[in-house]
């Protein structure tokens, strides 16, 4: 199954719901950067207490798992960090939910999410800048040299129209900066 087939198996639904969601992760930098394999798909959320019941269903048992609806309630009410994952039972592919929350750059990347046309359906996906800065923070977090890949292709491929002065700004606020001007410079090969 090609990738963006699996990636729609889990967006098509999302849409049918008017969920306010974007990709992000790894996905978004294919989208953005250079193609690489990835084992599934990173989306934030918005959704409602309402929306945690829609979930279970667009998302039935005979083909995915999906958590119980209270399992989800329950992530979606936490202000920062919250997850859960639904995972399509004949590829295997799993989608990670990451409920907005209170997150200030979840809301800013959501309001400025861009429409992306995937196979005839119209999809959302976390604008550069923002996926940029999460790579940062999770390269901090863990160190995988794939999100400094990830880094330097969207900024190859990107150039001119990411908002660099965003991204060292915000960077700078969330103790980035210094990840951020080591990336460009090479530190972290």
């Amino acid at each position: 199954m090609a990738l963006a087939d699996l990636f729609l198996i889990f967006l098509r639904p999302l849409n049918e719901m008017g969920a306010r969601y974007m990709v992000t992760g790894a996905a978004a930098a294919v989208a953005y950067g250079h193609p690489r394999m990835t084992h599934d798909i990173d989306l934030v959320v918005l959704l409602s207490g309402a929306q945690a019941g829609e979930i279970r269903r667009r998302f039935p048992p005979d083909r995915f798992y999906c958590p119980p609806e209270e399992v989800i309630q329950i992530e979606i009410r936490r202000p920062q960090r919250g997850h859960f994952n639904v995972i399509h039972t004949e590829s295997g592919f799993k989608a990670d939910f990451y409920p907005a929350g209170k997150d200030p750059l979840n809301v800013w990347g959501l309001e400025n999410s861009r429409e992306i046309t995937l196979q005839g359906e119209a999809v959302r996906f976390a604008p550069p800048e923002y996926v940029i800065l999460r790579k940062l923070e999770y390269f901090r977090e863990g160190g995988s040299g794939k999100h400094v890949q990830d880094i330097r292709a969207m900024v190859e491929a990107l150039a001119d129209e990411l908002d660099s002065a965003f991204i060292r700004s915000t960077a700078a606020g969330m103790g980035l900066a210094e990840t951020w001007d080591g990336i460009g410079k090479g530190r972290f090969d």
